[in-house]
């Protein structure tokens, strides 16, 4: 969908201790890293991979697509305009901690390029698990061992609650295409409606499941979007039923103001606009090949 076997996928901060590990297992899986980018060690080699000192430069010497970011938090930010300075359509950022007024300035500045290129970037994250084609490639932390290739696409913004969905679906005999993290911060890159919106364009993807969790309008800005563009069926949990009101559970965005955010609202959207809602996560995976077997989308045994 956004990525495959032949993306070109360059690492800023990959000769940190987090770099560092995750591009090993990103190659491990098949990834093309072809690029490091760590200001001042340019020149040198890093995993067997060139480093550069800035991502253009990374970008004109390998053809890089395609970047990942590891830099910390105070500087993540820059990182990630200099990405879409140098052109990448897409860009997943891993750092966790950056500021909401730093992503504020990211937003913007990502729009207006969008304007200017008329085409947008992509940004997953941050404080995300990165995105996934099983047995093509993986740019982020994931476990690739639990994927397996198949015709769900899976957008979650909970990266632990993404690998039990993934594992549970894989457990049943049913692969996925693609599996987004979008990141549990206030404010993201990628959507859920835009994530929604490239898996019902996605040839690969015949059903979505989408975990959702308190907090925001996300969930109930994607059923309205549901009701109105997806003909896909959508499989859905939404974390966060027994959490207290005003009170920050887990993601920066999973708070509760009023009456704004709560699992109740985010559940009857949902519903209204024709989505399988389950109350369990344990119930995703069944509930999938369910809807699946019923549908006649694809055979299940």
């Amino acid at each position: 969908m956004l990525i495959n076997r032949n993306t070109r996928v360059l690492c800023q901060g990959m000769t940190g201790t987090a770099g560092s590990f995750h591009t090993r297992l990103m190659k491990e899986y098949g990834t093309k890293i072809v690029a490091g980018v760590t200001p001042g060690k340019g020149g040198a080699l890093h995993e067997g991979i060139p480093v550069y000192d800035a991502a253009l430069e990374a970008v004109e010497k390998t053809g890089a697509e395609a970047s990942i970011i590891f830099v910390p938090a105070p500087f993540a930010t820059d990182a990630i305009m200099e990405a879409a300075e140098a052109g990448l359509r897409l860009i997943v950022c891993i750092t966790e901690g950056i500021p909401v007024h730093d992503m504020i300035k990211v937003k913007r500045h990502l729009a207006c390029r969008g304007t200017l290129q008329r085409a947008p970037t992509h940004l997953i994250g941050p404080n995300c698990p990165g995105i996934i084609v099983p047995g093509e490639s993986k740019i982020g932390i994931m476990p690739g061992y639990i994927h397996t290739p198949g015709p769900v696409g899976v957008v979650s913004r909970s990266g632990t609650l993404t690998y039990e969905v993934v594992w549970q679906l894989t457990q049943e005999g049913v692969g996925q295409s693609t599996c987004i993290g979008i990141g549990g911060d206030p404010i993201l890159g990628m959507s859920f409606v835009d994530a929604l919106r490239l898996f019902e364009e996605d040839n690969e993807t015949r059903a979505i499941v989408l975990i959702g969790e308190i907090g925001g309008s996300m969930e109930e800005e994607a059923a309205g979007y549901i009701q109105s563009n997806i003909k896909k069926p959508v499989i859905s949990f939404v974390a966060g039923r027994n959490a207290p009101k005003g009170k920050r559970m887990g993601h920066a965005g999973a708070i509760i103001e009023g009456e704004m955010g709560t699992w109740q609202g985010k559940v009857e959207a949902l519903e209204r606009a024709g989505v399988h809602v389950v109350d369990n996560p344990a119930e995703v995976g069944l509930k999938t090949r369910t809807v699946l077997k019923k549908t006649g989308l694809i055979k299940v045994q």
